[in-house]
C-alpha cells in the first residue's frame, strides 16, 4: 500500500521552530482526514493534531501542543504541515503522519486504530 513521507525534523534548541511536511507520492490527501502522531523512546504514540479533508476546515490540537503547534495543507503540494513553534524538550519524538479511515471526527482524531496508512516518520530533537 501507498505509504506517506515525512520530512522536516532535526535537531533544535528550546524555544526554536520546526516545521514537517506530510506528502502521499501516488495518491492526493485532499480527501482525507490527515493526522500528526509522535512517539518517544519507551512511550506509546499519541495523537498530537489532525486536520479534515478539504471538504471541512476544521483542525484539532492535544492540549500540550496547543497555542504552539499548528496544522495546515496546501492543495497545489499535495501536502499538509505541522508547524511546531516554541519547541519544548518533551516535544521530544519521532513525528508520524497518517491518512484517517473514516470521516474526520474530533473524537477520533488521536486514535491510531481509525488510520490505515502512516509514513515512515521523522526525528525531532529538542535539546539545550
Amino acid at each position: 500500500q501507498v505509504q506517506l513521507v515525512e520530512s522536516g525534523g532535526g535537531s533544535v534548541q528550546p524555544g526554536t521552530s520546526l516545521t514537517l511536511s506530510c506528502t502521499a507520492p501516488g495518491f492526493t490527501l485532499d480527501y482525507y482526514a490527515i493526522g500528526w502522531f509522535r512517539q518517544a523512546p519507551g512511550k506509546e504514540r499519541e495523537g498530537v493534531s489532525c486536520i479534515s479533508s478539504v471538504r471541512d476546515d476544521n483542525m484539532y490540537y492535544v492540549d500540550s501542543v496547543k497555542g504552539r503547534f499548528t496544522i495546515s495543507r496546501d492543495t497545489a503540494k499535495n501536502t499538509v504541515y505541522l508547524q511546531m513553534r516554541n519547541l519544548k524538550p518533551e516535544d521530544t519524538a519521532v513525528y508520524y503522519c497518517a491518512t484517517m479511515k473514516v470521516y474526520y471526527n474530533e473524537n477520533l482524531c488521536t486514535r491510531t486504530d481509525f488510520y490505515d496508512r502512516w509514513g515512515q516518520g521523522t526525528q525531532v530533537t529538542v535539546s539545550s
